[in-house]
């Protein structure tokens, strides 16, 4: 075929004129996406208020607040604390459902949706702060958080993290294994079966009951956070033995939980927002919860006259190999939770033993 030079004229012309719709066509996108606006509404299992986890640095109001900026106004989050929209632990259900884009709380509230959830929050004699945060980020573990929610149509990602917690308040001397036999305690998570098969009585009761319930005898002992939390509800008031062993909670995260669907619905740098300003708070509470927490600790011990010890060993080995026993019974049931156990606890000798040239060293030799 002779080449037509008006053919060639009119290919060229085409061509220019389909690469320029490409490029004029994407900003138009672009600009679309980016007037998008979305409301949501995020519930919270504790009170409005509550320091670290409804008011402060890294907060629930805070992460809504970073979200709310970052995207230039487009995702706005109105916060609800306990028991203002839905009752305190129904944040899951509520997800679901999609009653609510978002709940503010921890994992561990719902292992009896599914067992896997309590590896999300805090392991007994598990991974500290930077320990579980090498996990969830680089490790796998946040991949396994959402494959564990996919049956109930949600996602999570953490947002927040106490640092390590307490044993608890104790109105009687802890001396023996024996002492748990028919104590009444708060205590939520995996930890609160441990302790019920060494015969503690396990109650699970949202924060802003548990004052009322240890002052009134109604339990005899109880866990909250940390020295700044625990004050602040007054409970050096009503128990005076603070036990300083956190084997229960070595580090403590927050959930974002979120309705997947609606999760889908946003655009893709709204999503990024999302996950930036929860990885944000989820350092931001963890520092705040460490200048607190010392503040806390000293005014307790020398003003207070309460008294902070640790578990003796004995019970420490009891509690030790009693989580043993209940993480094995899981496993053995659930092929998911074994999922979840075997790669969190790959991760946790790997840091184990990087911790001992690095952490442990730090503490047992330059910390002084």
């Amino acid at each position: 075929m002779k080449n037509n030079p008006n053919r060639r004229k009119f290919l060229k012309g085409g061509a220019v004129a389909a690469t320029g719709a490409a490029i004029t066509g994407f900003p138009m996108i672009a600009r679309a996406q980016s007037s998008q606006t979305f409301s949501w509404k995020m519930t919270s299992a504790y009170p409005k208020g509550a320091p670290f986890y409804m008011d402060g640095p890294g907060s629930a109001v805070d992460l809504a607040r970073r979200i709310d900026v970052m995207s230039g106004g487009r995702l706005k989050i109105q916060v609800f604390g306990a028991g203002e929209l839905i009752p305190a632990l129904e944040g899951f259900d509520a997800v679901r459902a999609g009653t609510v884009e978002m709940n503010h709380a921890n994992s561990y509230f719902w292992t009896g949706k599914t067992f896997a959830a309590q590896y999300f929050t805090a392991v007994p004699f598990g991974l500290n702060f930077q320990g579980i945060n090498g996990w969830l980020y680089d490790g796998g573990g946040q991949q396994l958080w959402n494959e564990v929610y996919a049956p109930f149509g949600m996602v999570a990602m953490p947002c927040g993290n106490t640092g390590v917690q307490m044993t608890g308040w104790f109105k009687k001397e802890i001396k023996s294994v024996a002492d748990f036999k028919g104590l009444k305690m708060r205590i939520p998570g995996l930890a609160g079966k441990v302790y019920a098969a060494l015969g503690v009585d396990v109650k699970l009761l949202p924060g802003g009951e548990i004052f009322p319930a240890l002052e009134r005898g109604v339990i005899d002992a109880a866990e909250f956070v940390g020295p700044h939390q625990d004050r602040r509800l007054g409970l050096h008031k009503a128990a005076r033995y603070y036990y300083t062993t956190g084997w229960h909670e070595t580090a403590t995260v927050s959930e974002l939980l979120i309705n997947k669907a609606a999760w889908e619905k946003l655009p893709r740098d709204l999503q990024a927002v999302v996950e930036n300003a929860s990885a944000a708070c989820n350092v931001i509470s963890e520092a705040w919860c460490q200048r607190t927490n010392a503040e806390a600790m000293e005014d307790l011990v020398k003003n207070q006259k309460v008294i902070a010890r640790p578990l003796p060993d004995a019970v420490v080995k009891a509690l030790r190999e009693t989580t043993n026993k209940v993480l094995a019974e899981a496993v053995a049931k659930d092929p998911l939770v074994k999922k979840v156990h075997d790669s969190y606890m790959a991760y946790k000798v790997k840091y184990d033993a990087w911790a001992g040239y690095s952490e442990t060293v730090y503490h047992n030799k330059i910390r002084g």
